[in-house]
């Protein structure tokens, strides 16, 4: 046994060349094994008790690395099986032993360049035994051959390159329970512990990088690109440009700048660009003008609206010479007295608070001229107030109110001009939404009737107040009546 030790020591010295056993780059292992077999069935039990096991073998395997978890193996063996008590009765079997399975083998850890790779297994498998061995009543044995069903544990040490040392036992349950020449419903069962030399083969550096490629994880470098002890490029700042190109080593940067970076993506590389972290144009040396209006962010007191060198960057958006943010009307070109707001009318009320733009007219009137009503429309509007009535709790008029309509009619067709505003208003009594509501369908009703007597509804403008503006004391009938009442309005606002 030291001595078949030995010599495969010696075969694995000669191997050492070779790379790690079993990787993507070196599919194929070779091993050679010495071992003891044991046997555990009607006899007795003579697993793991080496006085009643003391039958050699010698074993080869050849495996196929399938991925980094699992290896497809063929192994065979050949020497003796048998079990011996040396009390009488002598109990004995000795029998030459051929065996060999095929099995799965998965890898607990499974880094390329681990030194110790614990594995189990599991497989099929063949045994044959065969010419039993002694005198009268002791070696019997039952020749032929068995399927099995193989399953162990063992362990890898890759003590140098290209060479493991392994150690496994394989566990055998066969289908036969007669090799023993006994039969008492225990199966005849094998336990073989191995101890061998693997070594792998396959490429060892592909591209001459000097990383064997079992460790490199770069396999395809190109020939005479500097690499690190992973066999990758050189890449300190790990932009994907070897360091040996790479104008900026140290900072992550663009291929476009030779290695050198463009932190904020104008095309601008950092070395060049006055504002390095703020996208910017080539015409500001890589600064912004966040408003397109050809002042840089820096020098613009408006920088995200467009806007004039005048005011600093800022708008003038209706070019009247006054800068938005101090133009009252800044979409509507006007004059620097009316805070740049325009007056049509010239009647030194802006257009924007002229109710009447278009018509010269007085401020305490807000732009607006004063309305001179005679006497006969005073009368008509008066009796109006007054007269119309309504169903109880609807918008339909009365047709007893009618003539006091066809008045108001006939007055505002001798004044077109005039702009009407008619009031609905009621008393207190009910819901406050629902009388509101009711006095703007009242004032629309009248509006109704007036666009009927040819009255243009754009000078007209229909309005409820229900409850909020009483002319009198809704705690009374004759306040609630006076309440209960339609308006007109004349103005020169609409």
């Amino acid at each position: 046994m030291k001595a078949t030790i030995k010599n495969l020591l010696l075969v694995a010295i000669l191997f050492s060349n070779a790379s790690f056993s079993q990787t993507e780059d070196k599919p194929w292992n070779v091993g050679l094994f010495i071992g003891r077999s044991e046997y555990n069935g009607d006899l007795g039990n003579g697993f793991f008790n080496f006085n009643k096991a003391y039958y050699g073998f010698g074993a080869l395997s050849v495996s196929k690395y399938l991925n980094k978890a699992l290896d497809l193996s063929l192994y065979g063996s050949y020497g003796e099986h048998g079990y011996y008590v040396a009390k009488k009765p002598i109990t004995s079997l000795r029998a030459r032993n051929n065996y060999g399975d095929l099995t799965l083998r998965y890898k607990i850890i499974q880094k390329v360049d681990a030194k110790f790779v614990p594995f189990v297994f599991l497989g099929v498998g063949l045994r044959n035994l065969d010419a039993a061995q002694g005198g009268k009543g002791r070696y019997h044995v039952n020749s032929g051959i068995d399927p099995l069903i193989p399953v162990g544990v063992g362990l890898d040490y890759r003590f140098m390159s290209g060479i493991s040392l392994r150690y496994f036992s394989t566990f055998g349950y066969t289908l036969n329970d007669k090799r023993d020449y006994v039969s008492k419903g225990i199966n005849d069962m094998q336990l073989q512990h191995n101890i061998g030399v693997t070594f792998g083969f396959g490429k060892k550096d592909s591209d001459k990088d000097g990383v064997v490629d079992a460790k490199d994880k770069c396999p395809e470098t190109p020939i005479g690109t500097p690499v690190d002890e992973d066999g990758c490029m050189l890449d300190k700042d790990k932009d994907g440009i070897a360091d040996n190109v790479d104008d900026c080593p140290e900072v992550a940067g663009l291929e476009a700048f030779k290695g050198c970076p463009d932190t904020d993506g104008d095309g601008i590389k950092d070395s060049e660009d006055a504002c390095p972290t703020v996208k910017g144009k080539a015409d500001f040396k890589g600064c912004p003008d966040s408003d397109n209006d050809g002042i840089e962010d820096s020098k613009d007191k408006c920088p995200n609206e467009a806007g004039i060198a005048q005011f600093e960057g800022c708008p003038d958006t209706d070019g009247d010479g006054i800068k938005d943010s101090e133009d009252a009307c800044p979409t509507v070109k006007g004059t620097t007295d009316m805070k740049g707001c325009p007056d049509t009318d010239g009647d030194g009320v802006a257009d924007n608070v002229d109710k009447c733009p278009e018509v010269a007219g007085l401020k305490e009137k807000n732009g607006c001229p004063e309305v001179k009503i005679n006497a006969k429309a005073k009368e008509i509007f008066q009796k109006a107030m007054a007269g119309i009535q309504f169903e109880s709790g609807k918008d339909i008029i009365k047709k007893t109110s009618y003539p006091i309509l066809d008045n108001v009619a006939t007055v505002l067709k001798e004044n077109p001009d005039w702009n009407v505003e008619i009031q609905g208003h009621t008393d207190n009594v009910g819901n406050y939404d629902a009388n509101k509501t009711l006095s703007s369908k009242r004032a629309a009703a009248v509006e109704a009737y007036l666009i009927a007597k040819g009255i243009n509804a754009d000078k007209m403008k229909p309005t409820g107040f229900g409850s909020d503006v009483p002319i009198a004391d809704n705690k009374t009938p004759a306040g609630r009546a006076q309440n209960r009442r339609v308006e007109f309005k004349v103005t020169y606002e609409r």
